[in-house]
């Protein structure tokens, strides 16, 4: 029963496919070149594995290869999706190739005879532009019109893609969809990406404070875990699935990194930064300015549903983060104090 994971040089998609592979799914998977270094972790995974792995060439933006990559495979896994380090200048850089890229994926699939797609969505698909403070669930969606390119992204794409299983074009194609919190946790390789960048920035003091940001953290293997509890039940049909925590703020996940990493001689921030001044600095950097809409508002969101239809559990929130932090000075991404450069 081989399992079709996309985006798998990805964070979320290498840990999709270690987690297949450790469960006994063949699995075959998709990266922009087969050939590049950076499919090593995913080689290794396999042969640790002693499972069966093949990488398939195919991107978000071109027809190609897609329906080779799907061909004889029951399940899909789209984990696939723009998600820069940087805010883009135009709303178009991702909000086109996630909901373009997630709609060739599915129609590939249903023209194959796939039976189910699990899609990675995300909790920004459900949180954003009600205006109140509430705990939101699956049947909450984010408000599209208003929203900064990543969060519109995410949601126009998930829209789109029940969109289309709910019409002809998806006929006989299950989805279910996993809405992560901010995905944190263990990298398999040395790679810079937007979930971990904001454990960096405070390891490395890239910023001389802590704003006021809401999160709902969860681990990037509970995640992996979630796929596949969302493919292997078969009442998973038609539904979406929260991941995440308890709501946190940035301010604890800082003072957690300052308790651990302080000692070691790490100039972790914890004094907080006053609105006023996040909004003046995100003038000049995107990076800053894309958390602008967590600024002062909680992440409120509930997994009950996961945890009481899949029988799935996440791990305390500080486990993913100090995880997090390790590998990235492990691998080199945050320099060790004293070291050059």
């Amino acid at each position: 029963m081989t399992v079709l994971v996309t985006g798998a040089t990805g964070f979320v998609g290498g840990h999709c496919v270690r987690e297949l592979l450790e469960h006994g799914y063949p699995v075959r998977a998709t990266v922009r070149d087969p050939a590049r270094a950076d499919v090593a972790h995913l080689h290794a995974a396999a042969e640790r594995t002693g499972g069966s792995l093949e990488l398939v060439r195919a991107t978000l933006d071109d027809d190609a290869g897609w329906a080779e990559a799907v061909d004889g495979c029951e399940h899909v896994w789209h984990v696939a999706s723009p998600a820069p380090l940087r805010a883009p200048r135009h709303e178009d850089e991702l909000v086109r190739p996630a909901v373009d890229g997630t709609l060739r994926v599915l129609r590939a699939a249903a023209r194959a005879g796939v039976r189910r797609v699990v899609l990675t969505s995300s909790i920004d698909a459900v949180r954003h532009g009600h205006g109140e403070s509430r705990t939101f669930t699956e049947d909450d969606w984010s408000v599209p019109d208003g929203l900064d390119a990543y969060p519109k992204s995410k949601t126009l794409a998930e829209r789109a893609a029940w969109d289309l299983v709910g019409g002809q074009e998806g006929r006989g194609l299950e989805l279910v969809t996993v809405a992560p919190g901010l995905v944190l946790g263990p990298l398999l390789r040395a790679e810079a990406n937007v979930s971990v960048e904001v454990v960096r920035m405070l390891l490395t003091r890239a910023v001389p404070a802590v704003p006021r940001m809401g999160f709902s953290i969860v681990d990037v293997r509970d995640v992996a875990t979630l796929h596949r509890l969302a493919m292997e039940a078969p009442a998973a049909a038609g539904n979406r699935y929260i991941a995440g925590g308890r709501a946190v703020w940035l301010g604890e996940i800082a003072d957690l990194l300052a308790r651990e990493y302080r000692p070691r001689g790490y100039r972790v921030p914890t004094r907080p930064m006053p609105g006023w001044l996040l909004r003046t600095a995100a003038r000049f950097d995107r990076r800053l300015r894309s958390g602008l809409p967590l600024l002062d508002v909680p992440a409120s969101v509930s997994s009950a549903k996961a945890e009481r239809e899949l029988g799935w559990r996440a791990r305390p929130a500080e486990e993913p983060v100090l995880a997090a932090a390790e590998s990235l000075v492990r691998f080199g991404l945050v320099p060790r104090p004293g070291a050059p450069g």
